[in-house]
């Protein structure tokens, strides 16, 4: 017997489709309420997304999906929407994301179509009436770090001494973060929301970059320049080397400049400073969300990811004087335990 959730889903697909599709199967697993799904029919395969309207806010997708269009960048076409239902069918972009594909051998090649894509949303995409990511929303992301990972996950309580360091920190970071131009940022541009599109003729003759699909844009921000590129190459689920990061983002620092994104006096040690201070904010907000999303939501698989954000949050902190005592808080919090393990279980 069908779920009625998914009984509604394939009458609406019949509908716009005139037929029935040969097969509906979860498409892909996502941190939010939405979900997605592979639509077969007898002459291609489309996505539809489920996002329930009482939980996610399907107008803001579209908006963004619109934007991005616009600038010539591979947001998947749209094909029929339901607003009512928060149902939306949409081009298939294909399985290939970045993640599983990225090797040593590959990364410079899928890197450079990633940077075009990102050089183009800075400079490209309309901007006008997107939220700004000012103070309020970066520290309010970083309090999911004392609330989530170091009380629930860790089981810490914290001290009024512990939390003017956080605050400290919390206010070092902002005001790094305040210091760079402002673009269009993704919120999470990394390797497991770019695509290896396959059917590229389409997108050629279109103007669009036909590599790489971008997906999961619709929290999108006007905000630090450095935040999509942090996320890109210090890639929560995925780890490079030191030096080989260094220059990519030093070669992005000259592209900057060239677009006048950046100005000349930004020196490459400035920029490094941001970047690096940028990933801090960034991976403290993470080590909340992935265990939010197992305490509140029952998502277990991303405890598995937290020790890499640990491993990147705790190197640059150690980096800077001003964050010294903010790393040795966070060592003395996780002591000996593995991180990996959830203190307690999820609400049923």
């Amino acid at each position: 017997m069908q779920e009625p959730a998914h009984a509604r889903r394939l009458d609406w697909l019949a509908q716009i489709l005139g037929e029935t599709p040969t097969r509906v199967s979860r498409a892909s697993e996502d941190a939010s309420f939405r979900s997605y799904w592979r639509v077969e029919t007898t002459a291609r395969t489309l996505i539809l997304m489920d996002a329930p309207p009482a939980r996610e806010d399907l107008g803001g997708w579209l908006d963004i999906n619109a934007r991005l269009r616009a600038a010539g960048l591979h947001a998947p076409e749209v094909l029929a929407v339901d607003p009512a239902q928060g149902l939306l069918l949409m081009e298939d972009l294909g399985t290939r994301t970045y993640l599983p594909e990225l090797t040593q051998a590959s990364a410079d090649a899928l890197y450079a179509d990633a940077l075009d894509a990102l050089l183009r949303m800075q400079t490209t995409v309309d901007v006008a009436g997107l939220p700004a990511y000012d103070r309020e929303r970066l520290i309010g992301e970083m309090e999911l770090l004392p609330e989530w990972f170091l009380k629930r996950h860790l089981g810490c309580t914290i001290s009024c001494e512990e939390r003017d360091i956080m605050e400290a920190a919390f206010t070092f970071l902002v005001h790094a973060a305040d210091e760079q131009p402002r673009a269009f940022v993704h919120r999470d541009f990394h390797s497991r929301n770019l695509m290896i599109v396959e059917h590229v003729a389409a997108a050629a003759e279109s103007a669009l970059l036909a590599n790489p699909g971008i997906i999961d844009f619709q929290d999108a921000v006007v905000g630090p320049v450095t935040y999509d590129l942090v996320s890109l190459l210090r890639d929560c689920y995925i780890e490079w080397d030191a030096e080989r990061v260094a220059g990519w983002v030093e070669s992005y620092r000259l592209r900057l400049q060239s677009s006048h994104l950046l100005g000349p006096e930004v020196s490459a040690a400035r920029f490094s400073r941001w970047f690096d201070l940028m990933g801090l904010q960034r991976h403290i907000k993470v080590l909340g969300i992935f265990c939010r999303l197992w305490y509140r939501d029952g998502k277990r698989q991303y405890l598995d990811d937290l020790p890499l954000c640990w491993r990147y949050a705790i190197t640059v902190a150690r980096r800077y004087p001003e964050l010294q005592a903010f790393a040795a808080l966070l060592e003395g919090a996780l002591g000996e335990r593995d991180m990996r393990v959830p203190r307690e279980l999820p609400p049923a």
